[in-house]
């Protein structure tokens, strides 16, 4: 049943999308504006709608600057839903997607490949992060569903937590036996820097889909949130549907660590910033999540291009400050509900 407090806020979320699609159209159109060399608003109009013309700044917008951004749009997406998955499921207000051993996950694969297959490329390291990252995720899976069918959300952050931290070892062990560390490190670090239309049209298809199909689950998700006995006792088939939202969450969170490397924050503060003003109910927060996401995704890494230039300052960096106090924040307060 519907409570008047839950309808005022459901009648508010089209004001809220709009404005957030504002804000989102602003922050990325200023993203594309401003760098190592300014752009016109003029350049961005011919690069966009006449493809005819190229050379100079077009050719920047195209090549540099709009494949960068397009995929920062996806990865704050992906990452920012994700997230707000996690927290949902787990109803862990510090949860994000690398508790589930996903980033670890990722690390270790990458490890492996430069070690055993330095010319695979970027496509190739690309799908073995993301296949690390589906096997990080099912040891969690697995070991905190051992002792029983019904996975607590305690047992599924010790999972994490353990996994997480033998993952991290065998990258490490993997790095330094074959002396590939340097790279390790340099993907492992994050950014957006040197993104191509290729690597993003791979990625894409995949997060936009897992974007969608979260959306359709999101009421499943809020009753979820409550308790795991409110969920069954009104009728909610509970295990398939958690299932498909780690599924989600593998593609989510695997696909973003597999394009730009290890990110974090943004999995735990967009969640936290979009139940500020929308409420407690998913099938509001997660398409606010997506947007608000991509424009803080999209936001840092100008900030990482701009606050040094013609320097870039690494963008893990920028979120991690950015992040910090948001989570001992958090900490401090703690948080009544999901």
């Amino acid at each position: 049943m519907k409570t008047p407090a839950l309808n005022k806020r459901l009648r508010y979320f089209p004001l809220q999308l709009l404005l957030s699609l504002v804000l989102f159209v602003i922050v990325f159109v200023v993203a594309i504006l401003l760098g190592a060399k300014s752009i016109s608003l003029a350049d961005i109009r011919d690069a966009i709608f006449s493809p005819h013309l190229s050379g100079g700044d077009i050719s920047i917008i195209r090549e540099i600057r709009l494949p960068r951004e397009v995929a920062g749009v996806l990865v704050g997406s992906a990452l920012a839903v994700a997230g707000a998955i996690m927290q949902g499921l787990t109803r862990n207000p510090l949860a994000d997607p690398g508790l589930l051993g996903l980033t670890a996950g990722a690390s270790a694969a990458l490890a492996f490949v430069f070690a055993i297959f330095p010319a695979a490329g970027y496509i190739g390291t690309m799908i073995a992060c993301f296949i690390g990252a589906a096997l990080g995720v099912l040891l969690v899976f697995g070991i905190a569903a051992l002792r029983k069918r019904n996975m607590s959300p305690l047992r599924m952050v010790l999972a994490g937590a353990a996994v997480s931290a033998l993952l991290s070892a065998i990258a490490d062990g993997i790095s330094l036996k074959f002396k590939v560390a340097k790279s390790v490190s340099m993907w492992t670090s994050g950014g957006l820097a040197g993104t191509t239309w290729t690597q993003v049209q791979a990625l894409a298809p995949i997060i936009i889909i897992c974007l969608i199909i979260a959306v359709m689950l999101s009421r499943q998700l809020t009753i979820l949130s409550l308790s795991e006995s409110t969920a069954v006792g009104l009728g909610l088939k509970t295990m398939p549907i958690k299932i498909a939202l780690f599924v989600l969450i593998t593609l989510l969170a695997g696909s973003g660590v597999a394009l730009v490397g290890n990110l974090a924050f943004i999995g735990l503060m967009v969640p936290h910033i979009v139940r500020m003003f929308a409420g407690t109910d998913y099938r509001t927060i997660l398409p606010l999540s997506a947007i608000i996401g991509a424009a803080f995704m999209v936001f840092a890494d100008m900030l990482a291009r701009t606050i040094h230039a013609p320097f870039e300052t690494p963008v893990a960096a920028i979120l991690s400050i950015m992040g910090l106090p948001f989570f001992l924040l958090i900490v401090r307060k703690g948080v009544q509900s999901l």
